[in-house]
């Protein structure tokens, strides 16, 4: 057999290194989400939007709970912690106020950041923690059988909720924004340069920022509720959402047949825990 030219045999090597390597431990892949899922291309926006931040590296931390989008955190070859259910955003308090000059990244899903965690959540909020929480919304517990959860829209079925959920799901914009979050926005899967781009956006900033993911779960929530593949879900995502920055957030409730209100809510500025922490220590001092 002819052994291929020198340009062809890098052009090969080129081709079976992942575009993203760099950021990724490629010893753990393929990873585990399934086929439909959008936590692959949610985590491929997250890449791209560090790179363009230009932060480095070493100065970024990423922290997750337990769930499907716990993983992203082990798949990230970044300083990452994968931590107990619902504790993602006090570890990641914990790294924060320790080093304030890491940019800590709490990525993980609406069952462990508003469920179990969802004290953590709101008060974090309220004392405008320096932290970026991604959550990926997919609206049931998908690693543990898809149960219904703190999100999954009125009538949706779950299996614990065989004949419909009819417990109020929660807002995630609304509860951020309630809560004294600085940052929010929300993106569905589907909208990858626009979710990028709000990631960029909300990386160098200070304050609590909150980033909802709006993510198909074809295993555990689409095969209850009949609504078909990963692909079919990525186009009721493209029928049925409506961008509108700066809408009010009571206004962006999800329901099984309603349209998806995504955009930036918000986006201000006030002062975090560290800066009153900092003051009220620069003020004793003073008064000594």
């Amino acid at each position: 057999m002819t052994k291929p030219a020198a340009h062809l045999e890098t052009a090969i090597v080129e081709q079976d290194t992942h575009p993203m390597a760099d950021l990724l431990r490629m010893d753990r892949m393929p990873h585990i989400w399934c086929s439909g899922c959008g936590l692959g291309t949610g985590l491929t926006c997250f890449i791209m939007a560090l790179k363009e931040t230009g932060i480095p590296e070493d100065k970024v931390a990423v922290v997750s709970g337990i769930g499907c989008t716990g993983r992203v955190a082990g798949y990230l070859n970044l300083d990452s912690f994968h931590t107990t259910h619902g504790r993602g955003i006090p570890f990641a308090t914990g790294l924060a106020l320790a080093n304030p000059d890491l940019r800590v990244v709490v990525y993980s899903g609406d069952g462990d950041l508003v469920a179990i965690g969802g004290n953590h959540f709101i008060h974090s909020a309220r004392r405008n923690m320096d932290l970026l929480v991604i959550c990926v919304n997919n609206f049931t517990y998908g690693m543990t059988g898809g149960q219904a959860g703190p999100t999954t829209p009125i009538s949706a079925k779950a299996s614990t909720a065989p004949y419909g959920s009819y417990d109020y799901p929660f807002n995630i914009p609304y509860l951020a924004i309630a809560s004294g979050a600085t940052y929010v926005a929300r993106w569905t899967s589907l909208h990858m340069r626009r979710l990028k781009n709000s990631m960029r956006e909300a990386l160098p900033k200070k304050g609590f920022r909150v980033i909802e993911i709006i993510c198909p779960c074809p295993t555990a929530f689409a095969r209850k509720n009949r609504l078909g593949s990963g692909l079919d879900l990525m186009k009721h995502y493209h029928d049925n959402s409506i961008i509108k920055h700066g809408a009010d957030p009571r206004e962006a409730d999800i329901d099984m047949n309603g349209k998806v209100v995504c955009g930036t809510f918000l986006d201000i500025e006030r002062p975090t825990f560290r800066d009153f922490q900092t003051e009220n220590i620069a003020t004793q001092l003073g008064g000594e």
